[in-house]
Parts: C-alpha cells; structure tokens; sequence
C-alpha cells in the first residue's frame, strides 16, 4: 500500500454560524471525503461539542435534520488529535505525539483512505515539512475583518496547480489544490 495524500483544510468555526455556510461545508466535505481526520487539540475541542453524538444517541434540537448525516459521518470518523499537552483523548480518537513528521508519515502509510488535517497551527507546520499533498479551501463571500491568517510563517513559498474548482450558489468557492513541489 502506498502513502495516501494528506489534504489540509482550515476549518473557521464562524463560517459554520449561517446554515448557508453549514449546507456548503456538508456537501464540500462529502465531495472531498469524510474518512478520518487528523486535527489540532483546540479544532478537537470545537469538534467535539458541535458533532459529537450526545451520550443519551439522541441528535439535540437545534440540529436540522439535515445537518445530521454529516454529523453521524463527524462522530463515527477515526481522529487523529496532535497535542503536547493532553494524556489522553476519547471520541474515537488517537492522541499523535513525538516527531510531528515521522508520524504523520506513518500514518499516511498506514491508512487507505486519506487523511484531512484542520486548524491554522498544525497545517503550517506540516506544510513546512513538506506533508500536505492538496490543499483545500473553502472561500467565502465574507470579509470576516479578524481572525486566524492561512500559514502565516510558512518558511518556503509553495506554488500549487489547481485540481479541482466548485462554486456555489451563494458565491462561495471550493478549491483544491496540489503542491508542484517546485518553490519560487
């Protein structure tokens, strides 16, 4: 089995306040998989307590029905949480500590179906490394005026060939991205 791609994708908790932007992030994430995740500790918190399945299996009330599926498909994913001060994880998932590079590439050996990682800290770093193998983003028409900037720091440019496009009725874009392994 060779290694499998490693997508980066960030994830903006206030994109998901609208249920435009909800619908787009649910069929976005079913066109670009929904297989396991590997995801910084803060994102896991933020995760957990939107998409988690509540303990008594029964989805809240403020969930749209359908919004649901794509929960199920959140709660059910293996997860990968990266973190140098947790000792433990529950949620399905496996805490990644050590060197950040050996276990990703581990991982992508290991795993047959993709890894998707979100976050603004972890995507630099595994950027930097040279891991990420496309990049997706989700655009939206929205100028939020704050908030985290996409790789900041990025030691080294990295130019990208488009690999896919798709618009939205709403405005937004999805697109996706391979690295040409050539830096400018």
């Amino acid at each position: 089995m060779g290694a499998e791609p490693l997508h980066a994708v960030v994830i903006v908790p206030a994109m998901w306040a609208s249920p435009q932007g909800r619908a787009q992030r649910v069929r976005w994430h079913a066109a670009v998989g929904d297989d396991v995740d590997q995801i910084a500790e803060s994102v896991a918190r933020a995760r957990s307590s939107a998409w988690r399945r509540p303990a008594t299996g029964t989805w809240p009330d403020w969930m749209s029905e359908w919004e649901i599926p794509f929960a199920e498909t959140i709660d059910r994913a293996k997860k990968y949480v990266v973190s140098s001060t947790l000792s433990g994880v529950d949620w399905n998932a496996e805490l990644v500590r050590g060197d950040l590079g050996q276990a990703v590439q581990r991982l992508k050996q290991e795993r047959g179906d993709g890894l998707f990682v979100g976050g603004v800290t972890l995507p630099l770093a595994l950027a930097d490394l040279g891991l990420i193998d496309e990049y997706e983003f989700l655009v939206q028409p929205v100028l939020a005026g704050h908030g985290p900037t996409l790789l900041a720091g990025l030691r080294e440019r990295i130019q990208l060939e488009l690999v896919d496009r798709h618009e939205f009725r709403s405005g937004a874009v999805a697109v996706r991205y391979r690295p040409t392994r050539a830096t400018a």
